[in-house]
């Protein structure tokens, strides 16, 4: 089962999701739980190296070749951090995706660029909405899981941006981050189970 982390925009929360998802993974007694850092920049990988979760391995496959082959021999749970930008290297981790996570900011320019990651995802495929650095009860929140919901597009979790692991490897993980992703991972999980 391989859960991905996509959005073609970058700076969104791809790799915070990753980690949070792969952590709350490892923490409900999935095993092996197998991170998969599909980027160039090695975000995550980095980020391991210097904080490493219990329960949770790291491949990096920073190309369509390896991501393709580091999802398809672990048989556990993969949780992938797919790059922006990189739509070859973004299609093989989607095509072999179980369930698919699109990080997203509310307002601004973000609509379009998870549309463009939406067309992407192949058929039959649950993908959902995380809305991350989310400053809780604005006009701006609302709007966007308006819209999304009028798109029907389900909305997976909101994440305020009180949770964060955006200073790199000096992060730390939160509890509150654990439970909110603890529970987007369900909603991922139990999507890709009625798919």
């Amino acid at each position: 089962m391989n859960l991905v982390v996509s959005n073609v925009k970058g700076g969104v929360g791809k790799t915070t999701s990753t980690i949070y998802l792969a952590a709350a993974a490892a923490e409900r007694g999935y095993d092996p739980v197998v991170l998969v850092d599909a980027d160039r920049q090695a975000s995550s990988a980095e980020w391991f190296e210097a904080r490493p979760i219990e329960g949770v391995a790291v491949v990096e496959a920073p190309s369509e070749r390896t991501v393709a082959k580091a999802m398809e021999r672990h048989d556990g749970l993969g949780v992938v951090d797919t790059p922006p930008g990189d739509e070859r290297i973004v299609r093989a981790a989607l095509e072999r995706a179980s369930a698919i996570v699109i990080p997203t900011r509310a307002g601004g320019v973000e609509f379009s660029r998870v549309v463009a990651t939406l067309e992407m995802v192949p058929a039959g495929v649950p993908a959902g909405v995380v809305v991350c650095a989310a400053r809780l009860g604005t006009h701006d929140l609302d709007q966007t899981v308006q819209w999304w919901e009028g798109q029907r597009v389900p909305v997976w979790g909101i994440v305020p941006e009180r949770v964060s692991i955006a200073a790199g490897p000096e992060g730390r993980i939160s509890r509150e981050g654990l439970d909110l992703y603890g529970e987007i991972l369900t909603r991922a999980l139990r999507r890709r189970a009625r798919g």
